[in-house]
């Protein structure tokens, strides 16, 4: 066991035995640390349920090119802890010996109290941020906004607000309205906030939490948009329009976060000029999401010409997105399609599975090596078998790959094969197949 996995298991030890959604053990850190909260660079802060890691990818990409230095706080991470914190000139992962030193001070100045493994993590990410010059910092909520360890931020440059689904129903409400009002949570008093496309009771939501809080909202498809025209990106507001490339990110639903991304950089006063954003959208870097695999040693365990995609969307927002891409592949090149799935025990695998009815062929259910917490294959494939897929479960990804390879060497026609439902299990593959995140 190396020695950031032995601190970060003891931090997992301080963890609450009941999750209990609050700030009070957070500033209760902070303070011990010199609230290093107070010393951070201008923030922009994203929450929403879909898309905060491709909206936070691309900003980044577009400031970088513009050569800002960034940090930036994303979660969870695909293989290594460190992915979750970007520090400074060219967004380089923090180094072991770096993020050692941080997890220990916050290990010590917590002294032993109960603290969840995100709250005691986010603390060192800002105690990092805090210590090296940076321009922005891209801050993205872990869970929900209100309550979320990161909304410990006074006055952000611009709250970011993705598109809001249902998802962690348990800590965020059952309804649209309560899951949209906890994400509303980071709207700052006289803050700008900038929103995605919504269903209609969440910008309701949303439009009321900003004029309580005299906060001027920027919304789709009000004071901006984004289309794709003729392959390229059409960004337009009050002031013009930009004529853009496409993200280097797949599927349409990256046209509506590279509009946000845009759209938020222009509230933040950091938007540069349309051939560095043209630049940075060429060059955005977000592995996991609609990422396609085409040589490595877990490829190469696939039937030969195989197509195959991975994506760590893991409710039925994503899973739509994820399925009307899929659609559109199946239109231009047809291919039987094989789904190798896992899922978190907290997910809704019904809702999920749902979006591939009459899509998919077969169903792989699969264990995750590298979390305790997701469903037993077997579990899970009734969950599929309920939505309305066929579906095995395996003991293992090898064994779920060995089936797809019979069926294909049956059919005679290579398979387009989609790994997803959990960012846990993208994460397996990527590391099986040499392509952990540099």
């Amino acid at each position: 066991m190396d020695q950031i996995t032995a601190i970060l298991d003891r931090l997992l030890a301080l963890h609450p035995r009941q999750i209990d959604l609050s700030l009070d053990r957070m500033h209760r850190l902070l303070a011990a640390l010199g609230n290093p909260e107070r010393r951070l660079p201008p923030v922009i802060h994203v929450a929403g349920t879909n898309g905060k890691g491709s909206v936070t990818a691309t900003m980044r990409a577009i400031l970088e090119a513009s050569g800002k230095r960034c940090h930036v706080y994303t979660s969870p991470h695909l293989v290594a802890f460190n992915e979750r914190i970007r520090l400074g000139e060219h967004g380089k992962l923090v180094d072991d010996p770096r993020l050692m030193a941080a997890l220990d001070r916050c290990e010590e100045a917590n002294g032993g109290n109960e603290i969840t493994f995100f709250e005691i993590t986010t603390a060192a990410a800002l105690l990092l941020f805090s210590e090296e010059p940076a321009d922005v910092l891209l801050l993205e909520v872990g869970l929900g906004g209100r309550l979320d360890a990161t909304n410990v931020i006074d006055r952000p440059l611009v709250s970011v607000i993705t598109s809001i689904s249902h998802d962690h129903e348990k800590f965020l409400g059952n309804t649209l309205s309560e899951i949209a009002g906890e994400k509303a949570g980071i709207i700052k008093p006289g803050c700008p906030v900038v929103s995605a496309p919504q269903e209609d009771e969440v910008q309701a939501v949303l439009d009321r939490v900003a004029a309580r809080n005299r906060a001027p909202i920027t919304r789709f498809g009000q004071e901006y948009t984004a289309s794709e025209d003729q392959g390229r990106l059409c960004y337009q507001d009050d002031d013009g329009l930009y004529d853009l490339p496409l993200s280097s990110l797949t599927g349409g639903h990256q046209i509506i976060n590279a509009g946000l991304a845009i759209a938020a950089l222009k509230t933040a006063g950091l938007l540069p000029d349309e051939a560095t954003i043209a630049k940075g959208l060429k060059h955005v870097v977000w592995p996991g999401r609609l990422q396609v695999l085409t040589h490595g040693p877990f490829v190469n365990q696939c039937p030969e010409g195989a197509e195959i995609w991975v994506d760590g969307g893991h409710n039925p927002g994503a899973a739509l997105r994820v399925a009307a891409f899929m659609g559109e592949q199946e239109e231009r090149h047809p291919r039987p399609l094989y789904m190798i799935s896992a899922m978190l025990t907290t997910k809704d695998p019904i809702g999920f599975y749902r979006a591939f009815h009459g899509l998919v062929r077969h169903v792989a259910t699969v264990p995750v090596k590298s979390t305790n917490a997701a469903h037993d294959p077997f579990e899970l494939a009734d969950f599929a078998r309920t939505a309305g897929l066929e579906a095995t479960p395996f003991d293992s990804l090898q064994a779920a790959v060995a089936d797809i390879r019979r069926c294909a060497a049956r059919d005679g026609e290579p398979p387009r094969i989609l790994v997803c439902g959990s960012l846990y299990l993208v994460g397996d593959v990527l590391a099986a197949n040499g392509m952990a995140p540099k």
